[in-house]
């Protein structure tokens, strides 16, 4: 194994470390010269692409359209909305001045102070704002309605405690603003949006989520509901991975958006919006990856298989890379990403051991002896299996082998997240229980008191209510009073 290799730190060592490791020396992103922002690297950002690609297609499948809005909102929008920007003024980036000078020194430049803006403006947080302040101009009857845009952006969020891509004060995202006739318009779209990514999350990641709705004092900032998926990671924690809000008229009153209904009378519209971001390759990275790298799901693998040839002589390497033509051709024609690596300033081990690092679903090698014989050595990354398979019957395999590692990775993920839930009615199981991460299916009695309690004293949150989860009365295990349903409770990223 590659010296690098071996300088992983192992998950049981330090979970976290393993992590910034793993996010470093699979050439996934790496710190930036600015604080708290990263660099996403080609490797890294390719996965991004193919998450970006996928649910792209599946948000234009519900009558969205891409559409792109300023950077730059001003600070007046803001303050239009009050549990808005109460939500948002600590992580707000504010633009002061336009322009800059040499200094008097002469050595650098300096801010102008004759060049002050007079409004300041805020580097987006989300756009809420800036967007409800032009749908005001594009919705006037009812015939305009739905309205359903999208952006792909980045974001700015001042974040103290940074982590690439789980959190970062720079990050790339998408957000769905939509605008309805109803409120039951709305709602549908709200929990519609939340079971596209809870569908891309399982078939496409092969990350299990639970989907559920936020608690009042966990909920968007102007929202009226925030549902949620969460999925848990190795270690036991919860990351909320995408989130859906249902804004009912807030944004429509404080933007004074209104619609002539059939009747020809005025009404505010109805609103939501939606959104993941790159924190979804965090995801990826820890509900899956191993001591040894990467675990990717094929779906999303920035390069599917890899062609190792090992030859003695150039003679030789032709000789392989002639025979083996046909399957890459065969492959790519069916859509599947294939590298062949006839670098010869890289050993074979160390090869074998990089792509082991950053993932690569499939490994196909072949040397001299495969050559006489028509074979190839397969190793599968999932389980690290190694088969020798005949050359007939490799664009068969190939693309069967990628959708049976597609599904036992969502397997594996799924039984493990299974095993650690948890129901649990003492409050002392409870913080001890906690420790060791899991979701815990806990009564709670509704109020914020009870919440802050269990924060407090034991760092965990009350994730979301969960659906799908048969709910029966019982008693909160904190304050003893009755509780009308389950929630999950677990430390989280």
């Amino acid at each position: 194994m590659a010296k690098e290799l071996k300088e992983l730190t192992k998950r049981s060592e330090n979970y976290s470390q393993w992590y910034n490791d793993l996010v470093i020396k699979a050439d996934l992103a790496e710190q930036s010269a600015v604080r708290g922002c990263m660099v996403i690297k080609p490797y890294g950002y390719a996965i991004w692409e193919k998450m970006q690609q996928q649910l792209d297609k599946m948000f234009k499948e519900t009558g969205a359209q891409n559409a792109y809005f300023p950077l730059l909102i001003p600070k007046s929008f803001l303050s239009k909305e009050a549990e808005h920007v109460k939500g948002f003024a600590k992580e707000c980036a504010v633009v002061t001045h336009y322009r800059l000078k040499s200094s008097e020194e002469g050595t650098g430049v300096e801010v102008d102070p004759a060049a002050k803006l007079e409004e300041e403006l805020i580097i987006r947080p989300t756009s809420e704002t800036i967007i409800w302040n032009t749908y005001k101009n594009w919705i006037k009857s009812w015939r305009d309605l739905p309205l359903m845009c999208n952006q792909w952006c980045n974001v700015m969020r001042w974040e103290m405690r940074t982590r690439p891509f789980l959190r970062t004060s720079e990050f790339l995202w998408q957000e769905g603003h939509t605008a309805h006739a109803t409120r039951e318009e709305a709602e549908e779209e709200a929990q519609k949006m939340l079971k596209v990514y809870a569908d891309f999350a399982e078939q496409w990641m092969a990350v299990p989520v639970v989907q559920g709705v936020k608690s009042e004092t966990e909920r968007f900032a102007g929202a009226l509901d925030t549902y949620t998926i969460e999925a848990m990671m190795q270690d036991g924690k919860a990351l909320q991975s995408g989130t859906s809000h249902f804004l009912g008229q807030n944004f429509a009153k404080s933007f004074d958006v209104t619609y002539l209904n059939k009747e020809n009378k005025p009404e505010y519209v109805w609103a939501t919006s939606w959104g993941v971001s790159t924190r979804l390759i965090g995801a990826l990275i820890m509900t899956h990856s191993d001591d040894n790298g990467l675990v990717l799901p094929p779906r999303l693998a920035p390069i599917q298989v890899v062609i190792v040839p090992i030859s003695k002589t150039s003679e030789q390497l032709k000789a392989i890379h002639d025979q083996l033509k046909p399957i890459i051709d065969g492959l790519r024609a069916m859509g599947i990403t294939v590298k062949f690596d006839d670098n010869d300033t890289k050993r074979p081990g160390f090869k074998f051991a990089d792509y082991e690092l950053k993932g690569v679903p499939v490994r196909l090698v072949m040397g001299g002896r495969d050559l006489e014989n028509n074979t190839i050595e397969v190793m599968r990354r999932d389980t690290l299996q190694k088969e020798t398979v005949s050359l007939e019957k490799i664009l068969e395999y190939v693309p069967k082998l990628l959708e049976e590692m597609q599904a036992n990775i969502l397997k594996k993920a799924k039984d493990f997240r299974d095993a650690h839930i948890y129901e649990c009615e003492n409050y002392d199981e409870f913080k001890q229980k906690i420790k060791d991460g899991g979701f815990l299916l806990c009564h709670w009695d509704g109020t914020e008191e009870t919440e802050a309690k269990i924060k407090e004293e034991t760092q965990a949150t009350i994730r979301c209510v969960p659906f799908g989860v048969e709910q029966t009365p019982g008693v909160d295990m904190v304050s003893g009073k009755p509780a009308k349903y389950r929630v999950i409770i677990a430390r989280s990223y």
